[in-house]
């Protein structure tokens, strides 16, 4: 692909963004490559001339992301109506999504410009909260959506629908409804399976459900899952990738379904998802 400009997203930690930042700006002006960064960015190096993260889209012909997997999210929402790849470095500690390593990025950003490079269209989800018959809100989600509570000592009951029909009625502390991405995020930690990113499907996890014949549903992509709750004292919430959502109000109408839209994730030519797995997150470990 052709890069006439680049994007740069970071999580605002200073010592980890000047030890990057200077010298890739550095590797971009070398090659005649535009590099425009967010106002976070700037503040770490002390600058000025950096613009609003939500106007860099629609700028730039590559994103990187500098940080960790949230920061990552919050780039994989924030692309949602434009095409262009992310190349996420993990700046962070686990770095289950930011695969690829400081040390890589020069590599990886070599095969970009000259086309050679690894990437997978991962799926989002899209949310959609009606009331009294009315659309108020909608949210993207490159992880997760999750339907909770604050107080862990009640239940809450939840009456699920897939394309129109009844399914279950689910006693719970909460659900996610996740995609393969998130599958070894919060629905891991829950109890849900691991599920290969390229696999096109949305996950139902119920966070510590009542019932012991509840299980974990994987669902075709397709699929259109519609959430009732019967309401109680405490305030449900939605929340996206755990960084945005709102209180919910008795009578509301949750749909989810795969997002129109999709996140272009750049992956390290060095190591596969197997890989990840292992060295992340223990798996197979004895």
């Amino acid at each position: 692909m052709k890069l006439d400009t680049v994007g740069i997203v970071s999580k605002p930690k200073k010592d980890s963004v000047c030890a990057v930042v200077p010298g890739l700006l550095d590797w971009l002006k070398e090659r005649g490559i535009k590099a425009v960064y967010d106002t976070e960015t700037a503040g770490c190096l002390d600058r000025s001339d950096g613009i609003p993260r939500a106007d860099l889209p629609e700028k730039v012909d590559l994103l990187v992301v500098l940080g960790g997997d949230g920061t990552l999210l919050a780039a994989g929402r924030l692309i949602r109506d434009f095409s262009i790849p992310i190349l996420a470095v993990n700046l962070g500690q686990l770095g289950f999504l930011t695969e690829i390593t400081v040390d890589e990025l020069y590599e990886v950003l070599e095969e970009v410009a000259e086309g050679r490079h690894t990437a997978e269209q991962l799926i989002l989800l899209e949310a959609r909260i009606q009331r009294d018959g009315k659309e108020v809100a909608c949210y993207d989600a490159v992880n997760d959506i999750v339907l909770h509570k604050t107080s862990l000592a009640r239940i809450v009951d939840f009456e699920i629908s897939l394309d129109g029909s009844f399914a279950s009625s689910i006693r719970a502390d909460g659900l996610i409804l996740s995609t393969p991405t998130g599958s070894t995020a919060y629905s891991l930690s829950a109890g849900g399976p691991v599920v290969l990113p390229n696999v096109d499907a949305i996950i139902i996890t119920p966070i510590a459900p009542h019932m012991l014949t509840t299980r974990p549903l994987v669902l075709p992509s397709s699929s259109k899952i519609e959430a009732k709750f019967r309401y109680r004292e405490e305030p449900i919430y939605l929340t996206a990738d755990g960084q945005v959502g709102e209180e919910l109000r008795p009578g509301d109408t949750i749909t989810v379904a795969k997002s129109p839209r999709s996140m272009n994730l750049i992956r390290s030519p060095r190591r596969d998802f197997f890989e990840i797995l292992r060295s992340k997150l223990g798996w197979g470990a004895r």
